[in-house]
């Protein structure tokens, strides 16, 4: 299938090779100009910050605003003996790597709570690290407490139910999309809400603390690297506190159940409602319930391949055709998988791979963002699944 023109060579990224120098001992690499060095020194930085801040507002409304940004990930509370009137000073600062969110957070004490209710209405299953430099939390999953504080962290998975509270909280949150320690998932899984401890966890926290330092001066091309090293790091972490050969898939959600498999055959072309079900053992009408708040089973699939199609353009080293990338993502037409890709990103495949090639990829920008300032469940929609 072709996407209407030709694919070429990447070879504007090239330097050409210069004529033979008269030492030619001297240099035997290619001598990149001064306008190519100068302009990959002033590259800007690679980040811009997501802030959600409620100081700016009335007191009375600080903690409605809050709740209200919180809402389609947790349903939030305040503690019994305080009241909405007294204020709620909260703070976030979101970073986006690409397929990891940090999110610096400072909040009062409340309550939380992830419920089924809102899993069956939220595609988000995204895995997340708690690392608190101040302040106590308890969380339960499954009748099971973990506790997290400064020497403690824990690990969770958003595709579970949860509830629990905070005291006054400073804490570094990390995101992870479920494709991104997909290899690693049965071990995963099997380690929702624990508490992470020891030489490896402090290495996670001195790593995380030395990439906050630098937030706001990375570079594009240095962004994967560092999401590989974290993932690397949490992986080692969590592997390292459940036995191996644990199994909790008797104990997912039937939401969580359609998630993975879906993600596990999603390049398929045999992913379809009837294969889902027969494989789930469930109903059609069931399945359409578990996916109409994501626009339906189909528009699930669709997107997660797109999200696919996504990193696969993002990657300097996938030399793969346009047109071959679409098809994989389910498009016969180059021009729909240009106009669907446009619309649920921001930019069109091309000036993806050509940002990549230059080493300046862009990130996916959401719909919500870019019509009127997310949520933070927008921003964690801009990490896919």
């Amino acid at each position: 299938m072709s996407d209407g023109s030709t694919e070429s060579e990447p070879e504007d990224h090239l330097a050409d090779v210069p004529a033979k120098q008269s030492h030619p001992e001297r240099r035997r690499w290619p001598r990149q100009s001064d306008a190519q060095v100068a302009s990959r020194s002033e590259a800007p930085p690679a980040l811009t910050p997501l802030r959600f801040s409620t100081r700016e507002l009335a007191p009375a409304e600080q903690f409605q605003a809050w709740r209200a940004h919180m809402a389609p990930l947790v349903e939030v509370a305040l503690p019994d003996n305080k009241s909405p009137d007294d204020g709620f000073l909260a703070d976030q600062t979101a970073w986006h790597l690409g397929n990891l969110l940090i999110v610096q957070q400072k909040t009062p004490a409340h309550s939380y709570a992830r419920s089924r209710a809102m899993l069956r209405l939220s595609p988000i299953d995204h895995w997340y690290v708690e690392l608190l430099r101040g302040g106590r939390a308890w969380t339960e999953v499954d009748r099971r407490v973990a506790e997290s504080g400064p020497d403690k962290f824990t690990f969770r998975s958003l595709g579970y139910p949860y509830r629990g509270r905070t005291t006054e909280s400073d804490a570094v949150l990390l995101f992870m999309p479920y494709n991104l320690l997909a290899e690693n998932a049965g071990i995963l899984e099997a380690a929702n809400n624990s508490t992470l401890s020891g030489n490896l966890a402090k290495l996670l926290a001195n790593y995380v603390h030395g990439v906050e330092q630098s937030l706001d001066n990375l570079k594009a091309e240095e962004l994967p690297r560092l999401v590989h090293t974290i993932r690397d790091i949490v992986v080692a972490c969590v592997s390292s506190s459940v036995p191996p050969t644990t199994a909790t898939l008797p104990n997912m959600s039937m939401m969580e159940r359609a998630h993975r498999y879906i993600h596990s055959n999603l390049n398929s072309d045999d992913l379809t409602p009837d294969t889902i079900c027969r494989a789930l053992g469930i109903s059609r009408t069931r399945l359409y319930q578990l996916f109409g708040a994501s626009g339906g089973v189909l528009n699930y699939i669709r997107k997660r391949r797109l999200l696919a199609a996504y990193a696969d353009l993002s990657d300097p080293t996938n030399n793969r055709p346009i047109s071959e990338i679409a098809e994989a993502a389910g498009f016969d037409l180059a021009a729909n998988f240009t106009r669907a890709f446009g619309h649920e990103f921001g930019f069109s495949p091309r000036e993806i791979r050509k940002a990549a090639a230059a080493e300046y990829p862009v990130s996916p920008v959401a719909l919500p963002e870019r019509r009127r300032g997310g949520t933070f469940g927008d921003w964690l929609n801009t990490l896919g699944n």
